[in-house]
């Protein structure tokens, strides 16, 4: 086997180590239970309601099964592995639909949307380069440019020339970049954040992100600026790293959503024990540090561009303004869901992201 040869990957997680998940959330050093007043954080005792059913009715093995269930490709690009969910069609000629997640998501974001999308496109879900079972990278200067690249990459060697491709959070950004650097490739960019396209003007979007500076970016500011002082804790403390990926779902979704709530909590647990079983916590934080010092946003002026708006997201795409730096053909905006839509609404992401493949490559849906 060479570094360029595209080999079977199985997730399989020794029970020795998802024994010790349980056995470390067992032994929490819980910090003291104060009567505090104000919004300070994710409730200790959400936390502990949340460790305690990750240590005991939670079951792991469900979620590997899941993401086991779908064929899964491993390569080596740019000197680390890159993993992918290869969910093929069963009509050899379908369209590909690339899937791109973002911090803190994983492939398991995807789990409820890959087999309604399988029937009208053979579906690749990336994990991207420092996250989950592509991570930890072993250097650093991993751009979103740079993912980009070893995405197209790992397209090449999987035999796709021509693909659309959909991202939300970092995976927006990444499918953008994608779209800048192979634009003859990407039959069509959908996303539900556009990074770097703002109106300050704009009232409603305005609000939202006077909220997000204020409010809901202190863990952004972290990563961006000390990402290896807070690695060491997420990576020893499965109830730090359960904390601080729980307090996102918990405030950047739809609260109709209740993705911490019985119907979606256990995904939400799977997603976190990705980063927790592969170490990622440092490596996938460096994106933000990244980002930092590599600004740029520039996006593709000819590649087809859709954009769906979850009225719950963190940030509010303006159309006027994608309109002016994309070429913009398809605008929706959602009545229920947030940040994370093919968690909380899956069916609604599952209808938008058909409608789009339909109408930049002609296919026809089956619904």
């Amino acid at each position: 086997m060479t570094d360029t040869d595209v080999v079977p990957f199985r997730v399989e997680i020794p029970q020795a180590e998802v024994d010790e998940l349980r056995d470390r959330l067992a032994r929490t050093r819980w910090p003291a239970d104060q009567a505090l007043d104000g919004e300070r954080g994710i409730p200790l005792g959400l936390t502990q309601q949340l460790a305690a059913r990750m240590a005991g009715e939670w079951d792991w093995r469900e979620h590997e099964a899941a993401l086991n269930a779908h064929d899964q490709v491993a390569t080596t690009v740019d000197g680390t592995r890159i993993h992918a969910v290869h969910a093929r069609s069963a009509a050899a000629d379908a369209p590909v639909l690339v899937l791109l997640h973002g911090w803190p998501g994983s492939v398991v974001e995807f789990q409820r949307v890959i087999a309604p999308l399988q029937e009208l496109a053979h579906v690749v879900v990336p994990s991207l380069p420092g996250y989950g079972f592509s991570g930890p990278t072993p250097d650093g200067g991993w751009t979103s440019q740079r993912m980009a690249a070893a995405v197209a990459e790992l397209l090449a060697r999987l035999g796709y020339d021509r693909y659309v491709v959909h991202g939300g959070d970092w995976g927006s950004r990444v499918a953008r970049d994608l779209a800048v650097l192979q634009p003859e490739r990407v039959a069509g960019l959908h996303v539900t954040m556009t990074m770097g396209l703002a109106d300050p003007d704009d009232e409603r979007a305005a609000a939202r992100a006077t909220r997000y500076a204020q409010e809901l970016s202190g863990y952004m500011k972290t990563q961006a600026t000390k990402p290896l002082s807070l690695a060491p804790a997420l990576t020893d403390s499965p109830a730090g790293q359960l904390a601080w990926i729980a307090e996102r779902f918990r405030d950047w979704t739809d609260p109709a959503s209740d993705v911490l709530g019985p119907q979606t909590v256990d995904q939400v647990l799977a997603n976190i024990a990705v980063y927790w079983f592969t170490g990622t916590a440092g490596s996938s934080s460096q994106l933000y540090w990244e980002r930092r010092e590599h600004p740029d946003d520039t996006w593709s002026a000819t590649v087809p561009t859709g954009v769906s708006v979850f009225p719950h997201d963190l940030h509010r795409p303006v159309r006027h303004v994608v309109e002016a730096a994309t070429n913009l053909v398809s605008w929706s905006e959602l009545p229920r869901g947030g940040h994370f839509p093919a968690v909380e609404v899956p069916d609604l992401l599952v209808a938008e992201l058909r409608s789009f493949l339909q109408l930049v490559t002609g296919t026809q849906s089956s619904r």
